[in-house]
């Protein structure tokens, strides 16, 4: 699939309020869902920094995600795993850190 650049993605027309402002919206650069909260340009604008702050620029606002303890072992190397950012559904397909980035390609 090729990557289609806000210059080559047509507009949106609609009718749409600005959730900030109240302002009336009439094009966009998607089509939001039914019920979605939507922002006019210059009010997207202005509360980026607020909407990035508040959410570290990892697109939640939770913090840091904890770690689940456990006794694994990498079905790439067999190096045992003892932490990991998720409770796996199937421990035999774990991999330790450096085996992950490998299979990834990183």
């Amino acid at each position: 699939m090729a990557y289609q650049s806000d210059f080559d993605r047509p507009m949106v027309q609609g009718n749409w309020t600005c959730a900030d402002c109240g302002g009336t919206i009439t094009q966009l650069k998607f089509d939001p869902r039914p019920g979605s909260t939507v922002y006019c340009p210059d009010c997207y604008k202005k509360n980026r920094s607020q909407r990035d702050g508040n959410r570290g620029g990892f697109g939640n606002d939770r913090g840091p995600k904890p770690k689940i303890q456990g006794n694994w072992t990498c079905s790439m190397c067999g190096v045992a795993v003892t932490e990991l950012p998720f409770n796996p559904k199937d421990p035999s397909t774990v991999k330790c850190f450096d085996c992950y980035k490998q299979s990834r390609g990183r």
